[in-house]
């Protein structure tokens, strides 16, 4: 009786401890990195932040292009738009104040959880619970919130981290940029 009793003690808590899903953070010096769909080419890219008081900036390095886009903290709080740009224009990339880069604005997660959508680069993205793949890291399943355009299939998946809405997939994107989060190192 006492060893079903810890089989079944074991059973339980090993399904718990995969049924848990993975919050990707950002800390000073994190490495995100991706896969990215461009224009019909696969490029693997890598991110790695760096975090202030004031601001927040992503180094960037893929195929010999290596650059640092900076967002301003107005855009991490109240951005509406976001950047696609690839690194190539300058070695320091200062985005507007309304520009984030790879994850949407603390204001624009709200709205999405409060609302179930938010307004991005003028176009409205809608929560789908629906009918949402999940994306994977190392076999750890992200704890994400899968959103669709309105105006095109464009889909995205948003981690769920209100400090740092991070976007860990992108598809069917219309300007042909479509990445994919594949490994964090903290």
């Amino acid at each position: 009786m006492k060893n079903i009793f810890l089989m079944l003690l074991f059973c339980i808590v090993y399904q718990k401890g995969i049924a848990q899903q993975y919050i990707p953070t950002i800390k000073n010096n994190s490495q995100l990195h991706y896969v990215c769909k461009l224009h019909g080419q696969t490029r693997s890219l890598q991110l790695t932040a760096e975090t202030a008081a004031d601001k927040l900036a992503f180094k960037l390095e893929t195929r010999g292009v290596k650059s640092k886009i900076v967002m301003l903290p107005e855009a991490v709080q109240n951005g509406t738009e976001l950047s696609f740009n690839q690194g190539e224009y300058a070695p320091v990339l200062n985005l507007k104040p309304t520009e984030t880069f790879f994850m949407i604005s603390r204001s624009a997660y709200k709205n999405l959880i409060k609302n179930s959508s938010f307004v991005y680069n003028n176009t409205t993205y809608v929560l789908d619970e629906k009918n949402a793949e999940s994306v994977q890291i190392d076999g750890k399943t992200i704890d994400a919130l899968h959103v669709k355009a309105q105006i095109d299939e464009t889909e995205m998946w948003i981690v769920k981290n209100p400090d740092f809405p991070l976007i860990c997939k992108i598809t069917n994107n219309p300007l042909g940029i479509n990445p994919t989060l594949v490994k964090v190192v903290d």
